[in-house]
């Protein structure tokens, strides 16, 4: 397994290259409140400030730069990986088809379009986009992107993990939401090669935790999938993916949260540190705050990795209504 990791380290080193003047070196921000109560150090990792508001331009970019710009690339996704690709495409010079279920919302659909790429719409749900997307791309010889199943994808998330070694010295504990494996791969890789002291917390949401249970069973399971404030790291895995062992290997404990946990977190983040983030976010500080007497007097970062929110779903929260 060490092998599977040092690569995937080596990779985003290549990537962070490739993919520099495409994305924003996000800042490690210092907590204002939270790190007092906890009687921690604590930082965050700014990915909502990311240029699409999310990490994922990160490995769209890594996968995109990774090809000739003559290979047309496909993918589906209604969400963060959606409009990142389409960012990114735009910034690279590469022809891009996003496939949309024809229930998109109107919002998504004009931000995808705006960037000039090929929009197709196909199917009720994300689910059937995505399988025609790999359709397309088998049929016509195009490049079908994954939002977290591909090497050069786990490339560019984890150069996240190579900001934090410039930015902070000694980190003990990182915690990252775990939907599809992409980024706690990526950055746990990068971690455990260079900083192998560094303690790495993977935090699922109990509605939808496909990849811890895949952990726990040692091979990709079908599970659950109910509603989560944390939609971004909600749904299932593809059975071939190769995030799953990458997890095994670098995650060191997964901490499962609640929704009443992640909402509470949600609102932390927005009264006690002023920022207003997605609910993927709030989950890795879920996580630790579920943890912090463990990790009191350590330093520890929690990955924000996105505030691309639901305005009506995250104020109803913020009220006191969710």
């Amino acid at each position: 397994m060490i092998s599977i990791v040092l690569e995937a380290a080596a990779r985003s080193v290549q990537a962070r290259r490739r993919i520099r003047s495409h994305i924003y070196e996000t800042p490690l921000l210092p907590s204002r409140q939270i790190s007092r109560e906890t009687g921690s150090s604590l930082l965050f990792k700014a990915e909502n400030f990311q240029l699409t508001g999310s990490f994922k331009i990160r490995g769209a970019a890594s996968k995109m730069t990774s090809l000739g710009v003559d290979r047309e690339v496909i993918t589906a996704s209604s969400g963060n990986h959606g409009i990142a690709s389409a960012q990114a495409a735009a910034s690279i010079g590469q022809a891009l088809t996003v496939v949309l279920p024809e229930t998109v919302a109107q919002a998504k659909l004009e931000r995808i379009r705006s960037f000039n790429v090929n929009v197709v719409l196909h199917g009720a749900e994300s689910g059937l986009a995505e399988l025609h997307a790999q359709q397309e791309a088998a049929s016509r010889g195009l490049v079908y992107v994954s939002p977290y199943n591909d090497p050069e994808i786990i490339a560019g998330q984890g150069t996240i993990g190579l900001e934090l070694l410039e930015q902070a010295d000694d980190i003990d504990n990182v915690f990252i939401a775990m939907g599809g494996g992409g980024l706690i791969g990526g950055i746990g890789s990068v971690l455990k090669s260079f900083s192998p002291r560094t303690r790495i917390y993977g935090v699922a949401a109990q509605n939808s935790a496909a990849l811890a249970a895949s952990m726990t069973a040692g091979r990709v399971v079908e599970t659950e999938h109910r509603d989560t404030l944390a939609d971004g790291v909600a749904g299932g895995m593809d059975n071939d993916s190769i995030t799953l062992p990458l997890a095994v290997s670098v995650v060191d404990e997964v901490v499962t949260c609640t929704e009443v946990e992640i909402a509470h977190a949600l609102k932390d983040m927005a009264f006690k540190e002023n920022q207003i983030v997605e609910g993927a976010a709030a989950l890795a500080l879920a996580g630790f705050l579920k943890v912090a007497d463990r990790c009191r007097g350590q330093k520890n970062v929690v990955v924000l990795c996105g505030a691309n929110f639901d305005i009506d779903k995250v104020f109803s929260i913020l009220n006191g209504q969710g």
